[in-house]
């Protein structure tokens, strides 16, 4: 792994685009509101430096209606691999509004998805609102081990504590 990264993003993972529509679908008709985090490209086999955005963090508590969402910031987590947010607009209008634009602060991408929540039916943005490119990339992002353990894991470290 690289110490230093381009901040670059220059394209999603198919896989996170995909949960990320889904997503918006399942909460129709209220808004959908995620977190965009990424990984360097060269680590997912890219020959070219900068940051795919990998994986959409869904956070305890999000409040969503039909007009908004709202993320309790005490709920986000401190993480360096953060690149964006994204999040649904039921109306189907793929433009920011001014309350949007409040959101878009931190991170370098910012993505709305609009309805029918199809393949095509999205729009990336920078900080300032403008709208931006950003491919859709067809890369193994591998599965996330945070969970990866069995009963029999957790029965094993049970008794390393006993022992103790």
């Amino acid at each position: 792994m690289r110490l230093f990264r381009s901040s670059e993003v220059i394209g999603i993972a198919a896989d996170a685009l995909e949960f990320a529509l889904q997503a918006s679908e399942d909460a129709h008709p209220d808004e959908y509101m995620g977190l965009l985090r990424g990984e360097d490209a060269r680590s997912l086999g890219l020959d070219r430096d900068g940051t795919v955005i990998t994986d959409v963090l869904v956070i305890p508590g999000t409040e969503s209606n039909p007009v908004s969402a709202t993320v309790k910031t005490s709920m986000i987590p401190n993480d360096t691999r953060a690149a964006g947010s994204v999040h649904s607009h039921p109306n189907g209008v793929l433009r920011p509004s001014d309350a949007d634009l409040g959101t878009f602060g931190k991170g370098k991408v910012h993505i709305i998805i609009g309805a029918p929540y199809g393949r095509h039916d999205w729009k990336a943005f920078d900080r300032q609102g403008e709208p931006r490119g950003l491919d859709v990339l067809d890369v193994d992002v591998g599965e996330d081990e945070f969970f990866d353990f069995t009963q029999a894991d957790i029965d094993a470290e049970l008794r390393e504590e006993e022992r103790r």
